[in-house]
Formats: C-alpha cells, structure tokens, sequence
C-alpha cells in the first residue's frame, strides 16, 4: 500500500502545469523560488563589497544553485522522515548521484577561488557543507532540522559567502545583513511548514473554508517574500551594474 505521504507535489505552485510529470518533478525538485532566494542572499553579500568582482558574484550564486538548489533538495527528496515529496519520479540511486554530482562541482568551483583569494571562505564552505547533511539527512537524531538552523544556513551563512568571497573579510555590516537575511528566512520556513502540511491535508480530504482561507495566505506570503528577495538582489546588482559605490 502507498504511503499517503509519498505523493508527488506537482499542483505546487512553484511547478509548472506543463509537460510530462518526470519533467514537472524535475523542476518543482529544485525548489525554484526558495532557491532563487538563497541565490539572491548570496548576490546581496557580495554587492556589499567596496570593490566588485562580477566573476565572484557569478560563481557565488552557481555554487550555491549546485549545492542548495540540486544536492541539498536531492538529498531532501531521498525522504530521510519516510517521505519522498516527488513520489516515484526519482530512484534513490539516481537522487544519490544527482547530490554527490552537484556538491562535488559546487566545492570544486569553491575550492578554485578558496585556494587563491578567498581562504576565509573555507569556514564557511564546511558550515554549509555539515548543514547541507545534518539539515536534510537530519543526522543526531534531527537536532539540526529546526528552523532555526535552517535560517541561519540558508540564509545568514550564503550572504556571508558572497561577502567574504569579494573580501576574504568579515565586517559589522555583513554580519548584521546576514543577521537580517536569516530573520527573513525564518518567516519563510515558518509560513512553509503549516503550508506543507495543509497541502497535505487536501490530498486526503477537502479543506474547509478557514483552512483554505489560511493556505493561501500563507501561499501568498510565500510568494512575496521570495520575489521580494530576489528583485531586492536584482536592484542592488542593477544599482552596482550602473555604476553604484
């Protein structure tokens, strides 16, 4: 018999309509807005550096794409809880490779610019890679899977990344951006947990009208606070492009 958690999450909204269900699974495995939002995290760090390298801030936001928007969500979709969010669309074998492909890339690129110019990222680098596992493998017994850690590696430790990357320096204003960004982060985590398990709920048995009411509110809150976060990186990016100091 199926477990009724694992059905695949294809009417997200964050997942196309169209196409075959193992393209929509593909795509709605990445997370697109929730990734976005870390890339964008990572892009708002660097554009706080005195003196830009647009590189930096290209390979900042890819390896966090590799690492968070394909291995960490690989990873996650291996259903360490006994749940596989994107049901049979993906064998464990194939989402094992997907993880180990896309982080080796990501640390590879990292190692690049560690090795060269940026040597203080390497803290950085193994936070994010013990978050990477503990959080979505939920390793000791789930004690990093809160939302609290989650705020702080998805969305403090990535604008650090990109700082320190520019910088190979830390600074008040960076860690207080980063302070923000994670506070950010916390309400997204907070409005997705009820809203997974309203989603849930529906496939079993119609909502009721409050609690409908409530899901798409707290679908609405998710979508605004994710493009709010990445048109923010966007128009810093724009405002350093055009010729900002």
């Amino acid at each position: 018999m199926t477990n009724p958690q694992d059905r695949p999450r294809l009417n997200e909204w964050f997942v196309p309509a169209f196409g075959p269900p193992r393209f929509r699974a593909a795509v709605g495995l990445l997370f697109l807005p929730y990734t976005g939002m870390v890339i964008a995290f990572t892009a708002i760090g660097s554009v706080l550096a005195h003196d830009l390298r647009w590189d930096r801030v290209a390979a900042i936001g890819l390896i966090h794409f590799l690492a968070l928007g394909i291995g960490a969500h690989a990873l996650d979709a291996l259903g360490s809880r006994g749940t596989r969010p994107w049901g049979a669309a993906f064998t464990p074998r194939q989402l094992w490779l997907l993880a180990a492909s896309s982080v080796l890339a990501a640390y590879g690129i990292g190692a690049w610019y560690m090795l060269q110019d940026a040597p203080l990222l390497w803290w950085i680098a193994i936070a994010e890679g013990f978050f990477l596992l503990a959080y979505n493998l939920e390793w000791f017994g789930g004690r990093f899977h809160t939302d609290g850690w989650f705020a702080l590696s998805w969305g403090g430790l990535p604008v650090l990344a990109g700082y320190v990357l520019q910088t190979n320096t830390l600074s008040i204003a960076a860690l207080l951006v980063a302070t923000a960004m994670a506070l950010l982060s916390l309400v997204e985590i907070k409005a997705s947990r009820p809203y997974k398990a309203l989603r849930r709920a529906a496939a079993d048995e119609p909502l009721g009208d409050a609690q409908r009411a409530h899901m798409q509110q707290l679908e609405a809150i998710l979508k605004s606070l994710s493009a709010g976060v990445m048109l923010l990186a966007l128009g810093l990016l724009a405002w350093r492009w055009f010729g900002g100091s």
